[in-house]
């Protein structure tokens, strides 16, 4: 297999977590460095000048994929001149698309939590990722029976309960569901009165 160019240690040091990382989610922690560095186009020993162990890697890798990476974006790219229940549908499919890798991801590797994200950076994307989701809902706040943040705060919880296979006892959540049953509830709506417009 060739070899892949030179690189900047950082960029070599990226690489390698991202090719890892990617391996993680086939082979979980029996990946070898062997198979690291033939996927990174590496020598193996490359590999032991960027981290002092492969578990260490493995760490780094996982560590990854929980940073928000293009989530964000996704989200501020959805179109906030379609109408209301449109928006929540595409917001709750890239939702569960990053719930549901980052499950396979954990059970791949034995992960019973996310690894904990303290500190300035992991709270500022946080904070991003709901302001997102608040401007996301826009003016039809006004129609909603709590404020958008709350509004937004729910709809995370039913999405990663409904994406989560065991939470939803293998009654995964469809998009439509979760964000019909925000909308509009599992109510039946009240019969006509006689005499009122059908």
């Amino acid at each position: 297999m060739p070899r892949a160019k030179a690189m900047a240690p950082e960029d070599r040091r990226a690489h390698l977590v991202t090719t890892t990382l990617r391996l993680l989610r086939e082979h979980g922690r029996a990946v070898t460095t062997r198979q690291i560095a033939e996927a990174a186009g590496v020598a193996e020993g490359t590999i032991f000048r960027v981290v002092d162990t492969k578990e260490e890697l493995v760490e780094l890798a996982i560590a990854k994929a929980f940073e928000p990476g293009a989530l964000v974006e996704r989200i501020a790219e959805i179109d906030r001149s379609a109408p209301l229940r449109d928006r929540l549908l595409v917001l709750v499919s890239v939702l569960q698309q990053r719930y549901r890798a980052t499950f396979f991801l954990m059970r791949k590797v034995g992960l019973l939590r996310p690894p904990d994200h303290d500190g300035e950076a992991a709270e500022t994307w946080r904070a991003r990722l709901a302001s997102l989701m608040v401007d996301l809902v826009g003016d039809d706040a006004a129609a909603l029976s709590v404020p958008a943040d709350e509004f937004c705060h729910r709809l995370r919880l039913l999405t990663f309960a409904g994406s989560h296979a065991q939470i939803a006892d293998g009654r995964l959540l469809t998009p439509d569901e979760v964000v019909d049953t925000l909308l509009h509830g599992l109510l039946r709506p009240a019969p006509a009165s006689p005499g009122e417009d059908s």
